[in-house]
């Protein structure tokens, strides 16, 4: 039997993120849905493990054309955007949901052009 190699989740540059594939997310709504449905310790470890890199994920993706970015660094791309998601969780609230906004939602109803 052989093995099958892995498919690369992210650009070869960036694979200590693989263990956060499942936050290579294509829309906004997925990407807050994500953020509501975990705990702070994994938003905490997202955060830990993708800001140090955040710098270097701008300037990987800087060197390449917007509209035709390859998977891998589209999924970067994403993986980043959730970063941001996840930013004020951590960094002010101390939790998933914006503080005192009892029930209230948000959704989008167009998504942004990247």
């Amino acid at each position: 039997m052989t093995e099958k190699t892995p498919v690369p989740v992210f650009p070869s540059e960036f694979v200590d993120l693989d263990p956060f594939a499942d936050w290579a997310l294509g829309t906004e709504a997925e990407r807050y849905a994500k953020r509501l449905s975990s705990t702070m310790d994994q938003l905490q470890a997202l955060y830990d493990a993708a800001f140090p890199r955040l710098e270097a994920i701008l300037a990987y993706l800087d060197g390449l054309e917007l509209n035709s970015l390859p998977l891998e660094a589209t999924r970067l791309l994403w993986l980043a955007y959730s970063l941001v998601n996840a930013s004020f969780p951590v960094e002010v609230w101390r939790q998933p949901r914006v503080p005192d906004s009892g029930a209230a939602s948000m959704e989008a109803v167009i998504e942004p052009a990247v």
